[in-house]
């Protein structure tokens, strides 16, 4: 059996347990657009492409100068 030379604290043992993590989704809402999206996650609204209420990317820009 397996001997540890140290004792491991409890806390580091509890942060490994599932009671701490999130079972649900987090939603956070856009401050620019208004958009529900999951949190850590860029989403697309009206052509362009958001992360934390910057843009990131701009199709529409290059819509119109493909016309």
């Amino acid at each position: 059996m397996a001997h540890p030379k140290r004792k491991i604290s409890r806390t580091r043992r509890d942060k490994r347990r599932t009671h701490y993590k999130a079972t649900t989704p987090q939603i956070a809402t856009c401050p620019t657009t208004g958009e529900s999206h999951l949190y850590h996650r860029a989403h697309w609204h009206e052509g362009k492409l958001y992360y934390r209420g910057q843009v990131l990317v701009d199709t529409t820009q290059e819509e119109e100068n493909a016309a």
